[in-house]
């Protein structure tokens, strides 16, 4: 090795012992050696001090050589001592440990939770729809309250947003009942009347973070209880059952189709920065599975509807679920959170059930209007 690579500037002549110096440039030599003097004036190489192990050093001593790589993806060196004394399998005669098993894949939820709590959510929900209107509205708006309450707590928690829960229950209670009662026009005058309660209901705490929670307050409101009221407005319909039985069943089934199919065959990721989980496999199940059950829905349930606009009504439902489904992905990971809430197993919370029916309920409602008129 020679000196320059240690840092020391590069010197002219033989540096062993001699009787003269170097010829110096004007032809005349030098005086004698001395090796005392040459012991005294010799630079001496520049070692770089190596670190002890602990402190604010990696934990590998290896890792302070300088011969080792400046970078990870540098071209690895053979392990150094101390970090073979650590991991006896880095040094390259050492026993490889045998590879691991494939692991079985995996659904990722609870599937017997989840089917029961299905079943008995759908009990429920067409029980009330099919005996009294009425109490299918109401459940219609519990499920909007509790879906505002697990959103602004949620926001909350994770980003300190403060919209105005109590304001919002009511409105969007409101919002609701008013769809149904009222119809396009109450279910806007209720909204309008929500976003101006949420504005003046906050102005009773101090104004810092105002227009951050008034904004918050306004989106929960249009995000759960508006877009909800989509579903009264169907069932003001005379065949307003099987209008809303129809769009239940078209979400359920495209996301049956899309979990399904994902599953078992997904292996292109859709949008791995939203939702990791959801493959283009999973997206064409959707398709297929909500076009031919809306082919079926509106060939045998509403009154004058045919099976090629069930297909059309069934490719818009995949479209919109899927959207709505990945729309709450980015709002759980700009909160860094998995659900919504816990309180239905094998579901989590009530808005983790909503995210696909909320933004498909206005794009059948508008369907079916086109395709068989408001009934």
């Amino acid at each position: 090795m020679n000196d320059s690579s240690w840092g020391a500037p590069p010197q002219t002549g033989y540096w062993g012992p001699t009787d003269r110096w170097p010829v110096q440039g004007d032809g005349r030599a030098g005086p004698a050696y001395d090796a005392h003097d040459a012991q005294q004036t010799r630079p001496m190489p520049i070692v770089p001090d190596v670190p002890a192990q602990g402190g604010d050093q990696d934990d590998d001593p290896g890792a302070a050589h300088v011969s080792g790589p400046l970078f990870r993806d540098d071209t690895p060196q053979a392990p150094s001592y101390w970090a073979a004394q650590q991991n006896p399998e880095s040094m390259p005669d050492a026993p490889q440990s045998a590879p691991a098993a494939p692991q079985k894949k995996s659904a990722g939820r609870d599937l017997g939770a989840a089917i029961g709590v299905g079943v008995g959510l759908g009990v429920v929900i067409v029980a009330s729809l099919f005996i009294v209107k009425a109490v299918f509205v109401g459940v219609v708006a519990v499920a909007v309250v509790v879906g505002l309450w697990e959103l602004t707590k949620r926001l909350e928690e994770r980003k300190g947003i403060k919209a105005p829960l109590v304001p919002l229950a009511v409105g969007g209670a409101a919002m609701v009942v008013a769809g149904y009662v009222r119809g396009p026009e109450g279910a806007w005058v209720a909204m309008a009347l929500t976003a101006l309660a949420v504005l003046v209901w906050r102005m009773t705490e101090p104004p810092d973070g105002y227009l951050r929670d008034v904004t918050a307050g306004v989106f929960a409101a249009f995000y759960v209880p508006f877009l909800a009221s989509f579903v009264s407005l169907m069932l003001t319909a005379g065949d307003g059952a099987q209008r809303v039985l129809t769009f239940l069943l078209l979400t359920v089934v495209s996301d049956t189709g899309a979990y399904a199919v994902g599953w078992r065959f997904g292996k292109h990721k859709l949008a791995p920065r939203i939702s990791p989980g959801k493959t283009r496999e999973g997206l064409i199940g959707a398709v297929s599975f909500a076009m031919a059950a809306g082919a079926l829905c509106m060939q045998y349930l509403i009154d004058g509807g045919s099976w090629w606009q069930g297909l059309l009504l069934g490719l818009a439902v995949a479209a919109s679920a899927t959207l709505g489904d990945l729309g709450e992905s980015m709002i759980k990971r700009d909160l860094g959170i998995k659900d919504m809430g816990t309180l239905l197993p094998g579901h989590g919370g009530i808005m983790d059930r909503l995210d696909s029916l909320l933004p498909t309920a206005p794009v059948v409602w508008l369907l079916l209007v086109i395709f068989v008129g408001a009934g």
